[in-house]
């Protein structure tokens, strides 16, 4: 086993690395890690079905998918993440306090009674600040997980809430606990970095050296990067189908949108309410079908219409609110 200590806080390259490391590297790793503000889904979720999208669109944080199954998670830089990837031996997969006990071990090292709980979660006086999740391919498995240390606890639960549309499909839902951060239960304070580098030499103890990936593993890892993790189709086209409604009241009158979304993409659209226009809405509906279900697309396919000739008095902007 050999550690990786990974820079980088872009979330699409980290969990590219990740992927990378599974399925090319010929080497059993433990890597640290951070990333910037995102939000990480797991691989069977819909991602719109997970956050508040108005949230994450202002404040241009990142949505992107994992590999491994499981909960939506926030992540900053006061967060803190560990991935093990070894071969897969007969009692591993689903075994999370294997994995996820030497942090229980090192945060005990620093005085805070950190335990192992429920099926994934690491607690500190019932509050989780540590979720783990896995995955395995080729005879590998991959262990994840975060360490709350210093998180922005405001922003993940602002992130994490779904916003007032009504979703529904077949997606895997998060379940949400009480959270806490690990910096909060310390006897003596300690900067983020501080903490992660004595995590990283409690876990250099335990490895046999630092692996440095080469000029060729960067490389690979950032094509990765770029035509999955940072790419739509993967983060939000590969949600399951599911249907989106969401109606609001305006001086001009009630709109109910409501839309059918197979593979990121509108399938089938119907707009009802108690305004008035003078042209029919049906052309307004047939422009929203085949658009990525996103505001950009949808701007894009509203383009040369004149919203208030279907739904007079409305804006484009308080349209897309709805979509």
């Amino acid at each position: 086993m050999q550690l990786i200590i990974n820079n980088s806080t872009n979330p699409a390259f980290n969990l590219a690395l990740e992927e990378y490391a599974l399925m090319e590297m010929k080497r059993d790793v433990t890597m640290l890690w951070r990333n910037e503000a995102s939000v990480i889904i797991g691989c069977n979720q819909n991602a719109i079905e997970e956050i508040d999208q108005d949230f994450v669109r202002q404040n241009s944080i990142p949505v992107v998918r994992r590999l491994s199954g499981g909960g939506a998670v926030f992540h900053d830089l006061g967060n803190i993440n560990f991935t093990v990837i070894c071969e897969l031996e007969d009692d591993a997969f689903g075994n999370y306090r294997k994995f996820a006990e030497p942090v229980c071990e090192f945060l005990r090292d620093l005085g805070v009674d950190a335990a192992f709980s429920g099926r994934n979660d690491l607690v500190i006086d019932g509050a989780k600040f540590s979720g783990n999740a896995q995955t395995s391919n080729a005879g590998r498995i991959m262990h994840h997980g975060t360490i709350l240390f210093d998180a922005d606890i405001a922003r993940l639960a602002r992130a994490l809430k779904p916003g007032p549309a009504k979703i529904e499909s077949k997606g895997v839902k998060s379940v949400h606990s009480r959270v806490t951060n690990v910096s909060e239960h310390l006897q003596e304070p300690l900067s983020v970095e501080q903490f992660f580098g004595q995590l990283a030499d409690f876990f250099r103890k335990r490895t046999d050296g630092q692996y440095l990936p080469t000029a060729s593993d960067i490389e690979a890892v950032q094509q990765l990067a770029a035509e999955k993790y940072d790419n739509w189709a993967w983060n939000f086209g590969h949600s399951p189908t599911y249907s989106h409604r969401r109606s609001g009241c305006f001086p001009f009158g009630t709109v109910d949108v409501r839309l059918q979304v197979e593979n990121g993409f509108i399938k089938d659209a119907h707009i009802f309410g108690d305004f008035f226009g003078i042209l029919e809405v049906k052309e307004l509906e047939s422009r929203l079908i085949g658009a990525q279900h996103n505001a950009e697309s949808i701007g894009k396919a509203l383009e040369g219409l004149t919203l208030s000739d279907y739904i007079r008095g409305a804006t484009k902007e308080q349209f897309l609110e709805l979509v």
